[in-house]
């Protein structure tokens, strides 16, 4: 088992947490956007609150750790490794509650080139504990808008777990799926299974529109946020999320491994 000081130790090696790779000018630039209600940072969320730039930095600096110092307007900026323990304690808590109802689930990553193995081996752990993982939608095409006009997207599933890929043959990265921030493809999936009259998830799991989109729509959703992606704390704020957990989104794939083995050891579903 993965001890707490040991994962702490890893968080701040691996650049999870401690001083992270995300600058304070693109953390900055997000809350100024949240605060303007741009849809390419709200995620689907819909915020009840003002939220201006001022309440973003103080709540980021309370849910994250980041510099809470206004004055603070370029450079590096951090996450607490605390905070990241305490949000992965209550992300393996939902997981555990999750497997103990058997409850149906529906994972979902923008993030597939850095997450999708963390999300892969939670979909199997709570499947093993007889979960239903639903792949609802899968195949079907998803309209989003980038900064090069609309795209269209497929719905895709790799081990029950959702993303969404470019259309066309494998290769050049395809098949690992496309970074998306849209909460579309949550949407597209909850609409497919409703649809279908199958069952639709009593929890979501996963980042970015995925989270947001789902938990805006009065789904529980927990998962795992980057300190510009003000959205989900927001979320997690207001009630429409129930965990996010403050990390680096963007490291190696590997370096998510040790939290893997913890969340699993402490939802007590490591097999």
């Amino acid at each position: 088992m993965l001890s707490t000081g040991a994962l702490r130790a890893h968080l701040l090696a691996a650049g999870l947490a401690g001083t992270v790779a995300t600058s304070r000018e693109e953390n900055l630039r997000s809350y100024r956007l949240f605060a303007a209600r741009d849809p390419r940072v709200l995620l689907g969320l819909d915020p009840t609150g003002g939220w201006g730039e001022a309440d973003l930095l103080r709540l980021m600096a309370d849910k994250c750790g980041v510099s809470g110092d206004p004055a603070h307007r370029s450079g590096s900026d951090a996450i607490d490794p605390e905070r990241t323990l305490r949000g992965l304690d209550a992300f393996a808590a939902r997981l555990a509650a999750a497997a103990a109802g058997r409850v149906p689930v529906l994972f979902g990553t923008g993030h597939p080139h850095r997450l999708l193995g963390f999300y892969v081996a939670l979909a199997d752990a709570l499947s093993a504990a007889g979960c239903l993982v639903l792949t609802p939608a899968q195949g079907r095409c998803v309209d989003i808008t980038t900064r090069f006009g609309v795209r269209t997207y497929l719905l895709d599933y790799v081990r029950g777990v959702a993303l969404v890929r470019e259309p066309g043959p494998s290769g050049g990265g395809r098949e690992r799926g496309a970074h998306s921030h849209s909460p579309l493809p949550v949407r597209a999936a909850l609409e497919s299974a409703a649809e279908a009259g199958g069952p639709l998830p009593e929890l979501v799991v996963g980042d970015h529109g995925w989270v947001c989109g789902a938990g805006q729509l009065g789904i529980e959703a927990i998962g795992l946020a980057d300190t510009d992606d003000p959205a989900l704390f927001v979320g997690e704020a207001e009630g429409q999320v129930s965990v996010a957990v403050p990390l680096d989104d963007g490291v190696r794939s590997a370096s998510y491994r040790p939290l893997t083995r913890y969340v699993l050891n402490r939802a007590c579903l490591s097999r």
